[in-house]
């Protein structure tokens, strides 16, 4: 295999300056996007207030607890224990 010496990189005056021009081109555009996000966020939190308020409203309207709630969402239906300790231990007395 054939060895051959480093390159030799050299900055010129013309490299910087579109390195510079490039630069400032990204942050203006991360400037941008950052207000448009605080823009947005803005109307998310009004949009979250309004959800929070209707849900209260549907929570006094209906009363049912937070547990059954997340049944229902979900499409869980508990059934009721059958029995006590007999179903356990079988007919024994104790």
């Amino acid at each position: 295999m054939l060895r051959r010496k480093p390159t030799r990189l050299e900055l010129k005056l013309d490299d910087i300056e579109e390195f510079e021009s490039i630069r400032k081109d990204l942050e203006s555009r991360k400037k941008q996007r950052e207000e448009a996000e605080a823009a947005a966020a803005v109307g998310e939190e009004a949009a979250a207030a309004a959800a929070a308020a209707a849900a209260a409203m549907a929570l006094g309207s209906d009363h049912k607890s937070r547990e059954q709630m997340i049944n229902d969402r979900i499409g869980y239906k508990p059934q009721p224990k059958a029995g006590g300790r007999t179903t356990h231990f079988g007919n024994f007395e104790f």
